[in-house]
């Protein structure tokens, strides 16, 4: 584990040249100006792919070359930085310039006010959240926000191919085009002694609150209280769906009797052919074993 101590003063920056249809480059920009003004020494450790930037923010934060690590862009760009940051003392600081920016959200951080995210740097407001994790013969894969698998999977690769729309209306779109030929699936769900066979819907894991660009899938959860909020919509109509899916926006589809919350700290999902996603990123196939590790994370956040 790499320890820091004293000022945050030498700062890693990435940024997702694609996030936010490009806002993520002048925002980067304009927080570098603003950090090397300030006195900080700036690392930059941006690349052309994100395979590459990956690598060099990881060696950045292992080397103890940077006190920090700030990461521009959206919710794929924060699962970035928790996988190279998780399990350090080096801070990660979120800097929202995506679309859906749940991440962000979650943690308080604020939008379109760089020099408000360079002072809390420069204030070194810190503070340990918890993150989820998946150990795996090739090693430990972390995320911040929700992990889900089943619809909402369908729902984000579809999003993907849908170039001309950004953000939730992106995500509304996709879920129109995969509802009329989705059906349930089975599941087996295991929330520390708690274990559920059922058709469903979707189950998402969440150590964050929100997905879909703020879309409050687990209203209740918290980053610092060292569990999950696991939501499981068992098997609906796809009219009942549509009714209840514009509740999710406020956390009201919680009350409906298909949707259950558990709370953990280890989950087991276990289902044929399904693949999960975390942080909006695609992230390993069912089954999958997850645990919260409480304080994982360092973040500069109010």
């Amino acid at each position: 584990m790499t320890h820091f101590t004293g000022p945050l003063r030498r700062i890693g920056l990435y940024a997702n040249p694609v996030s936010g249809r490009g806002r993520g480059v002048p925002a980067a920009a304009q927080l570098r100006g603003i950090l090397a003004d300030a006195g900080h020494i700036v690392l930059d450790v941006t690349a052309q792919s994100a395979a590459e930037g990956r690598v060099r923010a990881y060696e950045a934060v292992r080397s103890g070359a940077i006190d920090a690590l700030a990461v521009v862009g959206g919710d794929g760009t924060a699962h970035l930085g928790a996988n190279a940051c998780a399990g350090t003392d080096i801070p990660l600081v979120v800097v929202p310039a995506g679309t859906g920016n749940d991440n962000a959200r979650s943690l308080g951080m604020p939008r379109k006010d760089i020099p408000a995210i360079a002072r809390m740097i420069s204030a070194g407001h810190t503070r340990r959240i918890d993150v989820g994790r998946c150990v795996t013969p090739d090693g430990e894969r972390w995320w911040l926000g929700v992990l889900g698998g089943g619809f909402d999977t369908l729902v984000n690769t579809r999003g993907r191919t849908l170039k001309a729309l950004h953000g939730t209306p992106r995500y509304l779109a996709a879920v129109a085009l995969e509802l009329p030929r989705f059906n349930g699936i089975p599941y087996a769900v295991q929330v520390d002694d708690q274990r559920r066979e059922t058709q469903a819907m979707l189950v998402a894991v969440a150590n964050g609150g929100t997905f879909g660009g703020g879309m409050k899938v687990c209203p209740d959860a918290s980053m610092t209280d060292g569990l999950f909020d696991v939501m499981i919509l068992h098997q609906i109509g796809r009219g009942e769906f549509l009714k209840i899916f514009p509740k999710v926006f406020s956390g009201g589809h919680v009350t409906h009797p298909a949707v259950e919350i558990l709370r953990g700290r280890h989950v087991r999902l276990e289902s044929d052919g399904i693949d999960s996603q975390a942080d909006g990123e695609d992230f390993l196939p069912l089954p999958v074993d997850l645990e919260t590790v409480p304080g994982a994370l360092a973040v500069v956040a109010p």
